[in-house]
């Protein structure tokens, strides 16, 4: 069986949300941010696993378009916590670099299905 591209970055992103998470919790004691960031980063993978398993294609169209959703406001979260000082500067350019490049990817699969 062929990999997934985006199952694969979106489940391997969400656990570097979830490392991202628990040095919110543990070393800022942040716990209303990081809930936000958790939320919304878990769940990009999440809704690409709904959408694999989709009874339609209006239905897998309509989950991917979920998991772009949460991709952007994953973004804005990572941006707010390294702009207030919450997350360093390397850990955010390297979630930043990831869900920009699930953001592509989707948009990507979401272009493809609109043309076709």
């Amino acid at each position: 069986m062929k990999e997934n591209v985006i199952q694969v970055k979106s489940y391997a992103f969400s656990l570097k949300i979830i490392q991202a998470f628990k040095f919110l919790q543990y070393e800022k004691k942040e716990y209303v941010l990081s809930k936000q960031i958790l939320r919304s980063g878990t769940s990009i993978g999440a809704n690409v696993e709904e959408a694999i398993g989709g009874q339609s294609r209006k239905d897998f169209f309509a989950k991917l378009t979920i998991s772009y959703k949460e991709a952007r406001e994953t973004k804005y979260w990572v941006r707010l916590l390294r702009d207030s000082h919450y997350l360093p500067i390397e850990l955010s350019r390297d979630l930043l670099k990831d869900v920009d490049e699930i953001l592509r990817i989707i948009g990507s699969i979401q272009k493809t299905m609109r043309s076709s």
